[in-house]
Order: structure tokens, then C-alpha cells, then sequence
């Protein structure tokens, strides 16, 4: 059975927004397929795959560890995760231990302005009176820095937090997976209790919006 071969962009010092609206990525990963070629979409931009050669390198095999496939997550339910500071969309500096006492939703999507992103962020906005009544806080992270998380809180009216994560260090410790064979970053939520205690973790990429049904039923239950 023959494996196939997608040549990835260089995403060290990559800007997930110029990635996903710009770019058609060709990534470089090692599964079987019974197909030769095949298209698909993900966030609005078309993706192209294609087989190697029989002669494609061997060492080609030492994929990136971007491109292994989604990981499981570090933090999962009933586990305090990693404390943080990051800076938010005005550019003050924010640490996880402000949240406690109180319940908080912390939610880790790709980037500002992408469709998805754009639906999920719209969504909470929609529903934070239903949270504030709840008690709880609402927290956005991605690798945006804080100017573009300021455009685009301006944008779209979102009365919560959006935290800056570049280089993505803190979605890295708490393990939140990737997708697309760990190529993109990963759209995971999180409950924390008014202890700092996670009571849930929710990951949805393709369906941003269930992620505000599905903390919403946790806080009102």
C-alpha cells in the first residue's frame, strides 16, 4: 500500500491568521492511503494532498512534531492545570490565580478572524449574560498578539478577556491537541471551578458553537 507526502509550510515563526486566509498548505505526513490524490477544506481554505514518488526519500519518515497526529491532552477533568500570565487585548498583563474563587471558562481556538473563531467568539459573546448570571468568567487564548486581539474584540463587540499565547507556550503546556495531524492548533474549552479545579474539556473544531452550549450546561446544571 503506498504512503503519501504533503510538504509543510515552515510554521516556526508562522501567523496562524496570514496561514489559514492565505495559504494553501501542502503538509508533509506518512499515513497509508488507498487514494492517490484527494481535496478537502478545513477553516475556509482548500487543501491539497499529493503521493510521493517510489523513489521519495526514506528519511522523509522524521516528521515534524507538528505533523504527528494529535496528542492527548495534558489537563483533563478533576486536575488543576498549569497556572499562566499573559498579556490581553489591552496589552495588561493577566495571571489564572485573578479567576479563582470564582468559575472560569477558558477557551483555546486558532485565530482572530478566521471563520470558526469568528462563529465561537460570537457565540459566547451572545451568551455572557447567561454566564456572568452563572458567576463565571469567559477567557480566550490564541497565538495572536494583543493589537490583533484588540481589532478584533473591537470588531465583533466581545466583552470578555482575549489573551495573547505567541509562540503558543501555554497551549503546549496544557497539552492541548492540535488538529489535522497536529498541524493547526487545536479549538479545546475548559470549566474551572471557583477552586481551579478543571470539571471540563471539551474539543470541538468543526463545530465551534456546541462549545458555549456545552459549558453552559455544566455552570446552569
Amino acid at each position: 500500500m503506498a504512503s503519501f507526502t504533503m510538504t509543510a509550510p515552515n510554521l516556526k515563526h508562522y501567523s496562524l491568521h496570514t496561514f489559514l486566509r492565505s495559504q494553501s498548505p501542502n503538509y508533509t505526513c506518512h499515513y497509508p492511503l488507498l487514494l492517490r490524490s484527494s481535496t478537502s477544506q478545513f477553516c475556509g481554505r482548500p487543501l491539497s494532498f499529493s503521493l510521493p514518488s517510489s523513489n521519495a526519500n526514506a528519511n522523509a519518515n522524521a516528521a515534524s512534531p507538528l505533523l504527528l497526529p494529535s496528542i492527548f491532552a495534558k489537563v483533563s477533568k478533576g486536575s488543576k492545570p498549569p497556572p499562566f500570565t499573559l498579556k490581553d487585548q489591552d496589552g495588561k498583563t493577566v495571571s489564572l490565580s485573578k479567576f479563582k474563587g470564582k468559575p472560569v471558562v477558558v477557551y483555546f481556538y486558532p485565530a482572530d478572524e478566521t471563520p470558526g473563531c469568528t462563529k465561537q467568539a460570537c457565540a459566547f459573546r451572545d451568551s455572557y449574560e447567561k454566564f456572568k448570571k452563572a458567576g463565571a468568567e469567559v477567557v480566550g487564548i490564541s497565538g495572536d498578539d494583543p493589537s490583533s486581539h484588540k481589532a478584533f474584540a473591537k470588531k465583533y463587540r466581545l466583552p470578555f478577556t482575549l489573551l495573547s499565547d505567541e509562540g503558543n507556550r501555554v497551549r503546549k503546556e496544557w497539552g492541548v491537541p492540535g488538529d489535522f495531524f497536529g498541524a493547526l492548533p487545536g479549538r479545546e474549552t475548559y470549566v474551572l471551578d471557583k477552586n481551579g479545579v478543571v470539571q471540563l474539556v471539551y474539543n470541538n473544531q468543526f463545530q465551534p458553537e456546541k462549545h458555549i452550549d456545552e459549558t453552559l450546561k455544566l455552570l446552569q446544571g
